[in-house]
């Protein structure tokens, strides 16, 4: 049986420094059998014509555009456009290792209750070192998130779930598509090689999330997946959201109702 394709989908914002690095990062895969889609997110840099000329030289690269609409706007043309069965998001400033894909695609194509095949991770650029991840379970995905964006999932799922939620333009799209995708079956694994480098920059989006986005992020999960929230927490994400389970099991034993006093 011809081995399947797995599509890089690489949205880019202003990334223009790093793009190229990322690109080759993914193009060095010992997994032959990918294409790599770049999706250009209304940039003011030159990243447009980077991932043009990124195309023209390399038959596994192409390019798209829209209008600036963020991150998973910028996923989700690219993973209508891709041709993949297995999907693997890259953002346009971060790494992956050489062995990464193969060992992911040998891992879901040997079991079909597999969902996603993530990685271990480092940090590096303005902070260095690993990055240290809970282990994957429904209860403590109810909390919060240990499965990065760059994780190996199968198309048909992202269908499935409508993708990720576009509306999440200040952050933390990438917890909630997994909870839309893991809520209800599924298996995760964790491949024990370090494959994915993640890019900390001064400034960065992923640094700058207010505590007013936090609380958004919470009220939007909370009304979207409630069920899934109040079984695992016994009520919803709260403002400390590490201590919700305790704060509603507390609320319970005084006799409130967590779900009228969130």
């Amino acid at each position: 049986m011809k081995d399947p394709i797995v599509s890089v989908v690489i949205p880019s914002y202003n990334q223009s420094r790093y793009l190229r690095e990322t690109v080759e990062s993914a193009l060095g895969s010992t997994y032959p059998h990918l294409e790599i889609v770049i999706v250009d997110d209304g940039s003011t840099d030159d990243s447009k014509e980077l991932a043009m000329d990124l195309s023209a030289r390399h038959v596994k690269v192409s390019y798209y555009s829209q209008q600036n609409a963020g991150p998973s706007a910028a996923r989700n043309h690219g993973i209508r456009k891709a041709k993949g069965k297995y999907i693997l998001p890259l953002d346009g400033d971060d790494l992956i290792s050489e062995e990464y894909i193969k060992q992911a695609v040998d891992v879901v194509e040997k079991d079909q209750n597999v969902k996603v095949v993530y990685c271990k991770a480092r940090k590096f650029g303005a902070v260095e070192g690993e990055w240290k991840l809970k282990p994957f379970s429904r209860a403590a995905l109810a909390e919060g998130n240990m499965i990065f964006v760059s994780a190996l999932f199968r198309k048909k799922d992202w269908e499935k779930v409508g993708g990720f939620s576009e509306e999440m333009t200040w952050g933390f799209e990438d917890w909630e598509f997994w909870i839309s995708m893991l809520k209800e079956e599924g298996e995760v694994v964790q491949l024990p090689i370090t494959g994915f480098y993640y890019r900390i920059r001064k400034g960065s989006r992923r640094k700058g999330v207010s505590a007013r986005d936090r609380q958004l992020t919470y009220s939007f999960i909370n009304t979207k997946h409630k069920d899934f929230i109040y079984a695992q927490l016994g009520g919803p994400i709260r403002k400390s959201k590490t201590w919700s389970k305790q704060i509603n099991r507390l609320l319970k034993r005084i006799g409130l109702d967590p779900c009228k006093n969130s």
